[in-house]
């Protein structure tokens, strides 16, 4: 009964509406691209401007047909009508297009995962600097209310942003019924600015013709580029239609955008052409200067509540990517906390959201103006376009069975544009372009350190324990190992060898439980594993057994409820009579280490701070016993 109605439960999502669903992914979906036009018209009209000396017609002509070019191929083409077909099971994101390449090879290959990590790492610095320029750039909108209010803009945005993560171990839950409807109104907000402008010089629509756009590009050398970067920022965001796929399925991505989002972008794009092109003047701010004096003031604090959400968007969407990295065995293990017992999606990770706070309140005090910070915006995003575009190609051709010239062609003009972006957005490097790229840069590091170290610590453990069976046939020849009541567990991750908690329980005690299980548990390359699929379990003899676990990379472990399940499969034990007996290593660098002497440093580093594995499989703390080890690497 309890399944059915957690069954029941998780299907209640899928039997909203798909209006209702649609103005929620509004809200979540679209916040962060949302906000792009606060900045991203203006960032490439300076450019051309200060190259050119003023606001010049076919200047603007020419960026606007790119920021329309782009939303169409990028947007509308590529991750709507492309990419949300390439599911893993619904879910997406690049480590689930990852995890269904990987799938669909039947190996695990090195060059896919370095892909897949190398988007991963790109995420997490786009994750630093969204919410500290979306936040910024809302703010700055005060000096057009007033002049006085210029020394305490950054102090502002601190103060929103340090409240933002502050609550986040409270979850979204309860605002995240907001968010939708804030996100509506703002799209509606700035398509009647957008209209009001535009109505005044309608000429602005030629921009609709990519003649422009391309003309712009080959008669303006470097300056084309220069500006190809900020056009970008028109564009970032995308990577959530994929991303969140699995929260509100394909039909209500693709409704919200092309019915609410793309309409109301292209209507506030136009307008701000049309503003600067009667008003020059307008150049310093032309989102904000599309409404009227007695507006302003309003439409400030409903930008900030967009770029707040814009933000919550891709801080949850952090700790989403974490919790499946940690599953990938890409990261260590990380206490998570769930803040809602109906949907399991909403998580908390402590350690990522004060990491990452820390990351945007530095950007914040270094960068101090939107501006500034829209030079280190967009390497993240390019990036991690070109490693899903390049995924993309391989799902295609050998998960989705299409010829090889017809996969690579489908996405190879997408990828050739990514790569246009990407380096496009490198000349600014020196201008905090290295911001992303070092955030992603260190993450990378990790990933690997972590990977390497733990692959030489799984060889350590087949050199030096017994094999299973092995040991049990010794066990059965032995007459002096005492027999205790109640249920043992012995958590490994290679169940054909004797784990080492059992090795140095019988060396230390000489005993052992009248039942025994050797637990292993695993993640499969597939978001969910149904309830029914989840335990595999076989005796070995009439005290051991063997019991595999296996969740999906989306899914927080629970080993006592699954463990549960094994009653189905004739396992009778009780729990409070069971006890977890778990192995803490303690590692060591050896004088023949297997790794540099930094990486093994790094590695014992994250091995030390993980979380424990009674936390994180959710193994209750007065079952657990803990049988230190020393292993040197």
């Amino acid at each position: 009964m309890a399944s059915l109605d957690t069954h029941l439960s998780e299907a209640q999502p899928k039997r909203a509406g798909l209006w209702s669903l649609s103005l929620a992914a509004i809200g979540v979906v679209y916040g962060d691209i949302g906000t792009s036009p606060l900045y991203a018209f203006r960032e490439a009209l300076h450019a051309a401007g200060a190259t050119h000396g003023g606001v010049l017609r076919e200047d603007v002509l020419g960026i606007l047909s790119l920021i329309v070019w782009a939303l169409v191929l990028v947007v509308t083409v590529k991750y709507v009508l492309i990419l949300l077909r390439a599911d893993n099971e619904g879910e997406g994101g690049t480590l689930s297009l990852l995890a269904l390449a990987q799938r669909a090879m039947g190996r695990q290959n090195r060059l896919i995962l370095f892909l897949g990590m190398l988007g991963a790492a790109l995420f997490y610095g786009d994750a630093a600097i969204t919410p500290a320029v979306s936040v910024l750039s809302a703010v700055e909108g005060l000096k057009l209310v007033t002049t006085g209010v210029e020394p305490f803009i950054e102090p502002i945005a601190i103060t929103i942003i340090i409240a933002l993560f502050l609550v986040q171990n409270r979850g979204t839950e309860a605002v995240a019924r907001f968010f939708g409807p804030i996100t509506l109104v703002w799209f509606l907000v700035m398509a009647a600015g957008g209209i009001h402008w535009m109505a005044q010089d309608t000429e602005v629509l030629a921009a609709l013709n990519p003649i422009h756009a391309m003309r712009f590009v080959i008669d303006n050398g470097q300056l084309g580029l220069i500006v190809l970067g900020a056009v970008f920022l028109a564009v970032t965001g995308a990577e959530a239609l994929y991303a969140d796929m699995g929260h509100f399925g394909k039909k209500p991505i693709q409704m919200a955008w092309l019915f609410v989002a793309f309409p109301a972008l292209l209507l506030t794009y136009f307008g701000q052409g049309a503003l600067v092109l009667s008003r020059p003047e307008a150049i310093e701010n032309p989102f904000y200067l599309l409404f009227p004096s007695w507006a302003l003031l309003p439409v400030v604090v409903l930008a900030t509540l967009a770029t707040v959400i814009a933000s919550q968007a891709v801080i949850t969407g952090a700790f989403s990517l974490t919790q499946q990295a940690v599953q990938l065995r890409m990261l260590p293990r990380m206490k998570i906390r769930h803040t809602s017992e109906e949907h399991h999606g909403q998580i908390y990770m402590p350690g990522v959201n004060r990491w990452l706070m820390i990351a945007v309140l530095a950007l914040v005090v270094i960068f101090g103006s939107s501006s500034s910070l829209a030079s280190a915006y967009g390497i993240s995003v390019t990036g991690t376009m070109v490693v899903t575009a390049t995924l993309a190609m391989i799902v295609a051709h050998k998960h989705w069975k299409l010829p090889l010239w017809l996969s690579v062609g489908m996405m190879l003009p997408f990828l050739a544009l990514d790569l246009v972006f990407l380096g496009a957005n490198l000349m600014k490097i020196a201008d905090g372009g290295y911001v992303p790229l070092g955030i992603a840069a260190i993450i990378l590091i990790l990933m690997a350190s972590w990977i390497r170290g733990s692959a030489v610590v799984a060889v350590k453990d087949r050199e030096a324990e017994l094999p299973l069976d092995v040991l049990l046939a010794q066990i059965e020849k032995s007459s002096s190992i005492a027999s205790v009541p109640g249920t043992a567990v012995f958590l490994t991750s290679t169940p054909d060898l004797a784990p080492a908690a059992l090795l140095h329980s019988l060396k230390h005690f000489k005993s052992l439980h009248e039942q025994n299980v050797i637990l292993t548990i695993t993640t499969a390359e597939v978001p969910r594993v149904s309830p029914e699929n989840r335990v595999q379990m076989r005796e070995i003899n009439d005290r051991f057994r063997l019991v595999e676990l296996c969740y999906g990379y989306a899914e927080d472990p629970d080993v006592p409820q699954a463990l549960l399940q094994c009653r189905k499969q004739g396992w009778k034990f009780d729990i409070m009579a069971t006890s977890f007996i778990l192995s803490r290593r303690r590692i060591r660098i050896s004088t023949r280490s297997r790794v540099p002497s930094w990486q093994g440093k790094l590695f014992i580093a994250l091995a030390r701070n993980a979380a424990g594995a009674s936390d994180y499989f959710r193994i209750p703390a007065g079952r657990v016993v803990e049988i230190g080890t020393q292993m040197n690497i």
